[in-house]
């Protein structure tokens, strides 16, 4: 049997050391493509991070965001960077906003390289509502967007999902007792040139409703409610045409979209409108 020599000073727990790397590190993302494919969006998706968001009544709300960004990348790359999107979350940490979303948006530009850049904020955003017969207060959640592109030139789109209840007209019609409502959601998109408050936005569309739809309701208010939905049956279609005749009338709004779908009560489907309008 052969006897090899061991370090006396060697352990069996001592891993092996690593070589060390020669030279630079490869970067296999800015090697050249020859495919010929250029990639319209390449980026990250649902990074939960805080934001701050412009309040009507107290000037700013910190809320959390699920936020996705991308850029261009041109046929001749292999791939992006992904872990510069997060580098530039982290340098505007405190400071993502609206009013910050263009210097970002350049940011994502320049470190990526890149001619077009893409920033989509998806976050709750909270309104204290009262009650309508006992004024009893609550914090009504409403789910916003922010929709940012940065190319030859900036575009811009905020858009609201707000819920209210829709009171069916032809079944208050042909009923002897009563009429099926139900929970609709309106989504609402829209363009600016002057500055539009969310909570603006969110009470214009509403007031589009058969009623509104809050987080604290007394029985008293339980009553006003129904009424004043039985009071206001609209379909689908009565409900975003409402809506298009409120914002037309706002000088701010330049473009919307406006969706509303009831997740009706009584049928195994849902309703569903929609209209776009004005000029991108």
């Amino acid at each position: 049997m052969t006897n090899k020599s061991k370090d006396k000073n060697a352990s069996p727990l001592t891993p092996h050391a690593s070589p060390a790397p020669e030279g630079p590190m490869r970067d296999i993302q800015r090697e050249p493509d020859t495919r010929k494919v250029p990639i319209d969006k390449v980026g990250v998706k649902n990074i939960s991070y805080p934001i701050v968001v412009q309040d009507k009544s107290k000037l700013e709300q910190h809320t959390v965001a699920r936020i996705n960004m991308y850029v261009d990348l041109p046929h001749h790359f292999k791939g992006t960077h992904m872990s510069r999107f997060i580098e530039i979350l982290n340098q505007y940490r405190g400071e993502i906003s609206i009013l910050s979303l263009d210097t970002i948006l350049q940011e994502m530009k320049e470190r990526l390289e890149a001619s077009c850049a893409h920033m989509e904020l998806e976050f709750p955003y909270f309104i204290e509502k009262q009650a309508p017969a006992s004024g009893a207060r609550g914090l009504m959640e409403y789910q916003c967007r922010m929709l940012g592109t940065l190319g030859d030139s900036a575009d811009f789109v905020l858009g609201v999902t707000v819920p209210v209840t829709s009171l069916c007209p032809c079944s208050k019609e042909i009923s002897a007792r009563g009429a099926h409502n139900q929970r609709s959601a309106i989504n609402v998109q829209i363009r600016y040139r002057d500055h539009v408050w969310l909570e603006d936005l969110i009470e214009w569309v509403e007031s589009c409703g058969s009623a509104p739809v809050y987080s604290l309701l007394k029985r008293e208010d339980e009553k006003a409610v129904t009424e004043q939905a039985y009071d206001n049956p609209m379909f689908v279609e009565d409900i975003v045409r409402a809506v298009t005749l409120k914002l037309r009338q706002q000088p701010a709004i330049q473009w919307f979209r406006v969706e509303c779908e009831n997740f009706e009560s009584i049928h195994n489907h849902s309703a569903y409108a929609l209209v776009e309008s004005g000029t991108r």
